[in-house]
């Protein structure tokens, strides 16, 4: 799953899947509290990299949420969210709440937003979520990239963290025009960002801090978003776990996004660039997409959402391994679609396909699924 509670709230907008409910737990002198979640139970039937079928029922996200804000005079507005998943499809086997999503606070008012914590990247909500914001397939993207880059066997024992560590400021809107600014800063004490832990291949860079930013701008039905993330912490020295060769690792995303709503009809297009170095050879990851999304409502009883995502990846040859396809392709084609039915405003259930054009056809499959909101 991506984000259901934001895709539903999307869908909601447009008349669609069932929007999550909250319970305002105290509000009192001007100070809310609500809490919120989620269980979403599903099943999926994907293809491995030998080409099988390989099937379980899995939990898709569950998350229990809460917020809170309270006003500190008529033009300002502290706040706060953090949210923890469990596995509802093994509960007593996981440990209850045992991760967790969005965690930070801030200031709103006339000045803007200014936001401190973990959430997920600009360029996720503006560029990459019109396109498909789904259930459980998703499009590779920017941050798929930064997977192959230093995940796993790249990068033995370092994680990505796009998320945390970060600061924000997003303006309010100005005749149609909005921006917004950020960095995550990491230091040197951070296992990720390659502090001197016995981290095999990675070294230690000091303390940094990255930049993003973008604007957006609508009039009417139709928007426009550009955003750049520098991902400047992630420029790191690894060791190949199977050559043992020193590779270094690098990249820049940008994005460029538009969409157009009529109705309950959603339209978007995309275009993404993972500027990256792969030892020592520098290429663009190039991704074109085009994202449909569209609320219906035959009946009373009969109503959700129909939607579907294409996307066209090329990569230059000297940074084809990042995005790793299972063969020698540079360019491949990529495709989702899918269904919703609400059963009642709080609960829906929907069924998903996607196919990626790798070797195998791996990771090609079908998933199934019910979400109950509250």
């Amino acid at each position: 799953m991506k984000k259901t509670l934001l895709a539903t709230a999307i869908a909601g907008a447009l008349g669609a899947s069932a929007a999550a409910q909250a319970a305002t737990v105290y509000n009192q002198d001007g100070t809310q509290l609500d809490i919120y979640g989620n269980i979403q139970i599903a099943y999926k039937n994907i293809k491995n990299e030998r080409g099988n079928w390989e099937d379980e029922v899995f939990d898709n996200g569950s998350t229990i949420g809460f917020s809170g804000q309270h006003i500190i005079n008529p033009g300002l507005t502290g706040y706060f969210k953090a949210e923890f998943e469990h596995q509802a499809d093994e509960e007593k086997s996981n440990g209850g709440l045992d991760d967790g999503d969005q965690a930070y606070l801030g200031l709103k008012g006339n000045f803007g937003d200014a936001r401190l914590g973990s959430w997920d990247p600009l360029i996720d909500d503006w560029i990459q979520d019109p396109i498909s914001n789904n259930e459980y397939f998703d499009l590779t993207d920017s941050s798929t990239d930064l997977g192959g880059l230093y995940g796993g066997s790249l990068a033995d024992g370092v994680d990505v963290d796009r998320e945390g560590d970060k600061f924000q400021y997003m303006s309010p809107v100005w005749g149609g025009l909005q921006f917004a600014i950020g960095t995550q800063y990491k230091g040197d004490a951070e296992e990720e960002f390659g502090a001197d832990h016995g981290v095999t291949g990675v070294s230690s860079q000091g303390s940094n801090a990255s930049f993003f930013g973008g604007a957006k701008y609508s009039i009417g039905n139709f928007s426009l978003a550009a955003v750049y993330d520098d991902l400047d912490n992630y420029g790191l020295h690894a060791k190949d776990s199977e050559t043992g060769e020193s590779l270094e690792y690098e990249a820049k995303a940008y994005g460029l996004g538009a969409q157009y709503v009529i109705g309950t009809l959603r339209l978007a297009a995309k275009v993404e660039d993972t500027d990256a170095t792969y030892a020592g050879d520098d290429g663009d990851i190039m991704r074109y997409a085009l994202g449909a999304r569209y609320g219906y409502a035959l009946s009373d009883n009969f109503a959700g959402d129909v939607y579907g995502a294409y996307q066209y990846v090329d990569a230059d040859s000297e940074v084809a391994p990042i995005v790793d396809n299972g063969g020698d392709e540079d360019s491949f084609n990529e495709w989702t679609v899918g269904a919703t039915y609400n059963i009642s405003p709080a609960m829906y259930t929907y069924v998903e396909y996607a196919q990626y054009d790798r070797t195998e056809d791996e990771g090609d499959g079908v998933s199934f699924g019910a979400v109950y909101s509250f």
